[in-house]
């Protein structure tokens, strides 16, 4: 089988911007996505798609559309970060005339332009939660209703949703609705960042290398062994549109036939790295402890929560009011305050029944008259 090369279509002078405009299959691990892709495409299923910036999602999801049944009909590409809250609503649901200010026509919006064919969201976790709920609807009931009307505008359109974040993360916090992501979760692809694909990072060179001499007009342009060494090498915290400025920078520059290490323009800053998993696992968890709590509209919750941190940490110090304190980063006389409230102190002076003249159980020192704990000289004149 040949092996792909996909690439956005070139028209004219394209602004810079951070989307991947090729993608190669010459890794094992594009191979496998390749693969997928294969898989999925032939189907009418909701897809999503997750990646880093610059990965390729679009060039990804626009080869999808060409494989499927709906290869004859739109596919039409929404970037939701790119439009502000009053606009991109109108821009997808469409318009009535009079909807709203300066709506002096009507308008279809972008679920009606792909009708039959596929719609793709980059980008989709920027949705604001009340876009989130329509979207929902929409896929849904398999219907649009415009702005300014109550007539329901039936649809038969493929989505195809893309991101750059976390939407699990995304739904723990509240920032993404959690029956949403269930809906765009039917069927996922998960694309590698280029830095873990190092064999698509050279023939992605070789082809920007052709894309750029014959646009500059310039003769063949090859690449030093050191200046592929340095490519393969090189993390790419912009994946590939950062290979494609890197080629260009060096076309520009370049003296001779041969681009050296020294006309390349490398990024110094370095790949997100993610936090480690026990932390995230840690945080996580009293989130989730606290948001159910919220829910529960607990009574008194703060005050709750801090008593059950504080006995908490005073049976992890085997009743160490020292400890303890050092522990949560508070003194000791506030420790000592907040378990005398509770009752720590006066229950541990009940259940232990020192004999007379004997120390009592506690960490901090015998009592004395007035029942208080004693410490330093005063324990030891006790003593």
């Amino acid at each position: 089988m040949t092996i792909p090369l996909l690439a956005l279509p070139h028209v004219g002078s394209t602004p810079p911007s951070v989307r991947a405009r090729a993608f190669v299959f010459e890794d094992p691990r594009s191979r496998e996505l390749l693969e997928r892709i294969h898989q999925l495409a032939p189907s009418d299923a909701t897809l999503l798609i997750t990646g880093e910036t610059g990965t390729g999602k679009e060039i990804v999801a626009r080869h999808i559309h060409e494989l499927s049944r709906r290869n004859k009909e739109p596919f039409v590409t929404v970037n939701c970060g790119a439009w502000s809250e009053s606009l991109i609503e109108s821009e997808l649901f469409g318009h009535e005339r009079g909807a709203f200010t300066g709506a002096i026509g009507a308008k279809a919006g972008w679920f009606e332009s792909a009708d039959g064919g596929t719609l793709f969201l980059d980008e989709i976790g920027d949705l604001s939660l009340p876009l989130q709920v329509k979207l929902l609807r929409v896929l849904q009931e398999r219907e649009v209703v415009r702005l300014g009307s109550r007539q329901p505008i039936p649809i038969d359109v493929r989505l195809i949703a893309a991101t750059n974040v976390n939407l699990e993360e995304a739904v723990v916090a509240r920032k993404f609705r959690e029956d949403l992501f269930y809906r765009l979760n039917v069927a996922t692809l998960a694309l590698s960042p280029l830095r873990e694909r190092p064999g698509d990072i050279l023939a992605l060179a070789r082809y920007f290398l052709d894309l750029y001499t014959t646009r500059l007009g310039s003769g063949p342009v090859t690449l030093s062994r050191e200046a592929a060494e340095r490519l393969v090498e090189h993390p790419w915290p912009g994946n590939i549109r950062e290979l494609e400025n890197a080629i260009h920078h060096a076309l520009l520059v370049c003296h001779g036939s041969r681009i050296a290490v020294a006309d390349l323009r490398l990024s110094t800053l370095l790949p997100k790295t993610p936090a480690p998993p026990p932390g995230n696992a840690q945080r996580s968890s009293l989130e989730d402890a606290l948001l159910d709590l919220f829910d529960q509209n607990v009574p008194n919750l703060y005050e709750h929560v801090e008593e059950t941190i504080i006995r908490a940490a005073y049976q992890y110090c085997e009743r160490n009011q020292l400890q303890t304190a050092r522990l949560l980063g508070i003194s000791r006389n506030v420790v000592r305050a907040r378990l005398a409230q509770f009752g720590e102190l006066a229950r541990r002076s009940r259940s232990c029944s020192p004999a007379p003249g004997a120390s009592a159980c506690g960490a901090g020192g015998p009592l004395n008259h007035a029942g208080k704990i004693e410490t330093g000289a005063a324990a030891a004149a006790h003593g």
